[in-house]
Order: C-alpha cells, then sequence, then structure tokens
C-alpha cells in the first residue's frame, strides 16, 4: 500500500470517527424520554373527549420530532458546557466532547441547528406546541449556561432538570386541545415525579463516586449529603402523590386503582438507586431491568384504561362532603 493510500484511508476514517462522535452529541438513545409526552395526549383525550383522528396523529408524529429536535439541542449544550467536568467522571469521561472528539465550533452550530429544526416543526402543529418546546429549550439554557448555569445550584438543579417533564406533557395536551389549559394538579404532580426519579439519579451518582469526586465532579455535590438527597426524594415523592390525588379527585376518580401499582414503581425505582452503577444514573438504560418494565407496563395500561372507562359507583363510595 502506497504512503498516499494509507493517508487517505486514515483521513477516511478519522473523518467517520469524527461524524460519529458528532451524531452522538444528540444522545438519539435518549428520546425515550419523550414517552412522557404521550400522558399528556391520553389524559387530555380523556377530558376533553377527542378521538384518535388522521389529523390527531400527524400533530402527535410532528409534536414529537419537535421534541426529539429540541431535546437533542440541550444534549449537545449539555455535553459541550459540562465537557471539562465530565473528564472528572469515571464514566463520562468517555464522551466526545469530554474526550476532544468533536470539532468545537460545529458542535455549536448543532446546537442553533437542531434547536431551530424543534421550533419548526413546532409551528407546524400549533403556536401553544411553539411555546411549550420553546420554553423546553430556555430551561435547557438555564440549565447549563453560566452565570445562571442551574444545575449547580443545589435543590434547583433537579427541580430544573425535572420541570422538563411537565413542559413535556404540555406538548401531549396541546397535540389533542389549544382550547382547554392542561390540570395544575397534573402539571405539579408530573413535575414533582421528575423530581423524584432526578434525586435519586444524584443520590446513586453521590454515592457511587464518594463525597470528594462528587464534589469535584459537580457544584452541588458540595452542599448535599445521602441524607439529605434521600429526604428531597422523600418530599418529591409524597408531593407527587398529593396533587396527583388532588387531579384524580376532581378529574378521574377510577384513577385510584393506579395507586398501588405507581407505589410498586417508585419502590422498585427507590431500591435501584443503591445499585452500583445502577441504571437509575442513565434512565435510557431501564429497559435493561425486565422487572421495572413489567411494573412499568402494568401501571401504563391501568393508567390507560381507567383513563376511559366510568365506574359510576364510585361516586358512592367516594362522595362529595357539599361542603362550600
Amino acid at each position: 500500500m502506497s504512503l498516499a493510500t494509507s493517508t487517505s484511508a486514515a483521513t477516511r476514517s478519522r473523518l467517520r470517527s469524527c461524524i460519529a462522535a458528532h451524531v452522538s452529541l444528540f444522545r438519539l438513545d435518549h428520546s425515550v424520554k419523550q414517552i412522557f409526552v404521550i400522558p399528556g395526549i391520553i389524559i387530555a383525550a380523556s377530558i376533553v373527549g377527542s378521538d384518535l383522528s388522521t389529523a390527531v396523529i400527524m400533530r402527535t408524529v410532528l409534536g414529537l420530532f419537535a421534541v426529539v429536535a429540541v431535546s437533542s439541542s440541550n444534549y449537545v449544550l449539555n455535553e459541550l458546557l459540562d465537557a471539562p467536568f465530565d473528564r472528572l467522571h469515571p464514566t463520562k469521561c468517555r464522551r466526545p466532547a469530554a474526550s476532544g472528539a468533536v470539532n468545537v465550533p460545529a458542535a455549536y452550530a448543532q446546537w442553533l441547528l437542531s434547536g431551530a429544526a424543534g421550533f419548526l416543526l413546532a409551528v407546524a402543529v400549533s403556536p401553544p406546541i411553539l411555546i411549550s418546546v420553546a420554553t423546553l429549550w430556555v430551561m435547557g439554557c438555564a440549565y447549563n449556561v453560566p452565570p445562571l448555569r442551574l444545575k449547580d445550584v443545589p435543590y434547583l438543579d433537579v427541580l430544573a432538570e425535572s420541570i422538563n417533564n411537565p413542559i413535556r406533557f404540555c406538548v401531549g395536551w396541546y397535540i389533542v386541545t389549544t382550547t382547554v389549559l392542561p390540570p395544575a394538579s397534573m402539571l405539579l404532580a408530573y413535575w414533582m415525579l421528575g423530581a423524584y426519579f432526578m434525586g435519586l439519579k444524584r443520590f446513586s451518582e453521590y454515592r457511587q463516586m464518594g463525597v470528594e469526586c462528587a464534589q469535584r465532579y459537580r457544584k452541588s455535590f458540595v452542599f448535599y449529603t445521602q441524607h439529605s438527597l434521600l429526604t428531597s426524594v422523600l418530599f418529591y415523592a409524597s408531593a407527587s402523590m398529593l396533587f396527583f390525588g388532588a387531579f384524580i379527585m376532581r378529574y378521574r376518580m377510577e384513577m385510584i386503582f393506579a395507586f398501588p401499582f405507581i407505589a410498586l414503581l417508585m419502590a422498585a425505582y427507590f431500591k435501584l438507586s443503591f445499585q452500583y452503577d445502577s441504571p437509575v444514573q442513565n434512565p435510557e438504560k431501564l429497559y435493561r431491568e425486565p422487572r421495572l418494565m413489567m411494573l412499568l407496563a402494568l401501571c401504563s395500561t391501568v393508567l390507560v384504561v381507567t383513563s376511559f372507562v366510568h365506574f359510576p359507583w364510585l361516586a358512592q363510595i367516594f362522595p362529595k362532603s357539599g361542603i362550600r
């Protein structure tokens, strides 16, 4: 093989590696998180009585792609700004930006273009969808960009990241209807449930990395302890179920049958957080946990069924007091 041929082959190999690194910045495997859009669609259809039409299906496809594009934009920004800190992490140090495998100016172009693509897709659906995905993008900036950089502020790091869940719920809701606002009780329940998951992620990271390594990696860990993290997790779980209870009392009493399954799912997730190298730290890998997936499937089935099936006799068991 001639020197020129060898050099050309090496150049092509580096180019392929660079392209692969830039594609991985989008973290498309994290797209599974956009499943949080689906409950918004189901609950909106249940409350407003919307039918599954071709128009709804088209809006669902466009809305999901819009959320994926904007979320990918946020992931690119996250990885670029977190690169110096990821180099201190035992596994995240292998990420493309942290390992120096990407062209930084090109990556910032990715960030802007992906966000713009999400906005254009959202415009094709409806103005409320555009507002929702734009809010998702702005929260990604607030979470990552100095001097605000909420991910470095204790407790706000969890709350700012988990607020993406009710935003995704709003996307699902506005796919079905733009004339009725989503219930505040469900949005708060969704937010606190996301904070519960994120709080356990922080706890698992802190517990595995150890105090010194964790504090070097993330500024908010300077203020945390295992006890404070678990205490906050208890608050998030309690608040989530309080607001969910308020929602079902007002809108869908039938969903009370989902409570035991939700409790089992949350307990199983809590247990996972104590494992070494727990999948709780990487939720996109939770599909590898068959028991958790079975509980999730069971819980989802009960929630879907109780969203559309009406049990009139529940009103006799849980009558309204009539007190004003």
